[in-house]
């Protein structure tokens, strides 16, 4: 697949399975998304892998992160446990600004989504589903301490990939004219 078709037809496949994910597929992943845009080359991105035993490991730290877990019935314990089964690999994106007299912490923030962005269309290219998920677990300051970053870190994201156990929902059709204009000064 070439580079402008994985970018035209990549899509977000939320149904992922195994076989797991290959050591050169992971490393493919993250040389592209150590090619994203950086300004100052600060490199302000890095990646935590979660793949097998450790993706149970990571639901229960989201478990025990979120507040009044102890209180929730037991099927909803086991649901936010369940979250990283959904794939064989989840890509922790972190970003770890910088501080520096040019380049905002910002513009380094952006760095680290354009990384996140390059893993997923990487994974489409290499014919592997992902999905870039948030929520909860990508906000609470105890799941980032848990996990072990520094103060200067955040999470960006969870990057889901596997194989895609579902087709691709069509994508539809676009028109650049609603989202392209010309300086008009």
């Amino acid at each position: 697949m070439n580079a402008v078709e994985a970018l035209l037809q990549r899509n977000s496949i939320a149904a992922l399975t195994g076989p797991e994910i290959t050591s050169e597929q992971l490393e493919t992943m993250i040389r592209a998304g150590l090619r994203a845009a950086d300004h100052g080359w600060l490199k302000p991105s890095r990646f935590i892998a979660v793949q097998g035993d450790q993706r149970k490991e990571l639901g229960q730290v989201f478990l025990n992160c979120t507040e009044g877990w102890q209180e929730m019935a037991e099927d909803q314990q086991i649901k936010i446990m369940n979250l990283p089964m959904r794939a064989p690999l989840i890509i922790i994106a972190v970003n770890a600004s910088k501080d520096h007299p040019k380049i905002p912490k910002i513009e380094q923030l952006h760095s680290t989504a354009a990384s996140t962005q390059n893993i997923i269309n990487a994974a489409w290219a290499l014919g592997l589903g992902a999905i870039w998920r948030t929520g909860d677990p990508a906000h609470n300051p105890l799941v980032a301490e848990a996990i072990g970053l520094a103060d200067n870190e955040q999470i960006v994201g969870f990057v889901y990939v596997g194989h895609k156990n579902q087709n691709p929902k069509p994508l539809p059709e676009l028109d650049i004219s609603q989202y392209l204009t010309e300086l008009n000064l």
